[in-house]
């Protein structure tokens, strides 16, 4: 049975922009099982456990350059997945990272060089690097299009909406899915086969996506993400490292 990501995700999303997590400053090893609690690494990026989907124990161990996820406990044959845990650059519902100057108009970026390192495990999940734009600096709440690069997917599961056909971008080719989550405008970039580290240009992607939406320079970046996207599993599934800056 193919697994999609419900409408009904976006309104459990609202559900957790209501929540006000505490952020506190990350030491070694830290471990968040407090649903959407998050901290602080490198004096930069902000980590989340953002369990949004399930009411089962997550626990993510977060190091100085990422996060592993230590406890996985739910569990759900299909519909949307059980959370998001991930580390992020930007503004993401009402929470900033340290310093950051997003949102910045896209058309007041020169570049925005970024590198992830994952390390996989079995279960069910994507690997899922999000960027996050609208047409408003908007710093609180939903933004209207989410792009999305998957860098691994286990267990039958798929993108929102349908694909459109494939692309090339930074030298690799992807598969490309649009579609309505019932919140917002996604469109998903799928590789063939599991990519564990990569660096590259964030503006490579959001380009095609301007190319194909509505999305044009006027538009903000609000927030750039990497992390999974669990159904079953995922204990182990490791953010070895994350690095983003915004030019």
């Amino acid at each position: 049975m193919k697994l999609i990501r419900s409408l009904a995700a976006a309104a459990l999303l609202a559900a957790a922009a209501l929540a006000s997590p505490g952020v506190t400053p990350a030491h070694a090893d830290t471990l968040i099982c407090a649903q959407y609690g998050s901290t602080t690494i490198q004096g930069k990026y902000t980590v989340m456990n953002n369990r949004w989907g399930s009411a089962a124990e997550q626990c993510i161990n977060v190091t100085g350059s990422g996060f592993r996820i230590a406890s996985q406990k739910g569990s759900t044959s299909g519909g949307a997945p059980l959370s998001y845990p991930a580390i992020y650059i930007g503004c993401h519902y009402d929470g900033c990272s340290p310093g950051t100057t997003l949102p910045r108009r896209l058309n007041q970026i020169g570049s925005a060089p970024s590198s992830i390192s994952y390390g996989y495990v079995g279960g069910t999940f994507d690997a899922a690097y999000d960027i996050w734009m609208d047409p408003t600096p908007k710093t609180t709440g939903v933004n209207q299009m989410e792009l999305m690069i998957w860098f691994n997917r286990q267990g039958g599961v798929q993108p929102v909406g349908g694909p459109v056909g494939n692309t090339t971008i930074g030298g690799r080719t992807w598969q490309v899915w649009q579609g309505n989550n019932g919140g917002n405008d996604v469109v998903s970039y799928v590789a063939p086969s599991p990519i564990p580290s990569w660096s590259f240009n964030v503006l490579d992607f959001v380009r095609d996506v301007d190319a194909r939406t509505r999305v044009d320079g006027s538009w903000y970046l609000t927030s750039i993400q990497a992390g999974f996207e669990p159904w079953q599993g995922g204990e182990g599934l490791t953010v070895n490292s994350f690095s983003a800056d915004i030019r």
